[in-house]
């Protein structure tokens, strides 16, 4: 993992913060283990181990965490956008769209060759920031729930 000086984004009573002593991890796991359909039951030394291993980014409203998602990247030619959501109770604010641009406009992932991520549900939102469906699906592989 790179190490970057923490950034904040600011936008009326709201705040995107890659800080990560700010991240509530209880509030982000209670979420993702309960909330979330792609990480369902995450064990929370998994999931603090994504984040610490990820650029993350918080959403605040008045220092209270209402939303979450985090980059994986090598910085030079390639990131992956996980972990996406903000509280059911400030939806239909545009802060998702906020945190989006935030991170696509983030300095250092700038220039990269290749964004992807995985949705079930939110094609609108990430297809509004530039978000396409595979071109070539053919040429994708995975290995899925395998210990290697």
């Amino acid at each position: 993992m790179t190490s970057l000086q923490p950034r904040e984004f600011i936008r009326e009573d709201y705040v995107i913060s890659t800080d990560p002593s700010r991240l509530d991890l209880n509030w982000i796991h209670n979420y993702l283990t309960n909330d979330a359909y792609w990480a369902r039951g995450i064990p929370y030394q998994m999931f603090k181990k994504s984040v610490e291993n990820a650029l993350c980014f918080g959403v605040y409203h008045q220092e209270k965490q209402v939303g979450f998602a985090r980059v994986i990247s090598d910085f030079a030619t390639f990131a992956y956008i996980g972990d996406v959501f903000i509280a059911q109770i400030y939806r239909r604010q545009g802060l998702g769209k906020w945190l989006l641009k935030t991170i696509l406009n983030f300095p250092e992932l700038q220039n990269l060759r290749r964004w992807m991520l995985m949705t079930a549900d939110a094609h609108g939102l990430y297809e509004s920031q530039g978000f396409i469906p595979l071109q070539h699906p053919e040429n994708v592989m995975e290995i899925i729930g395998k210990k290697l």
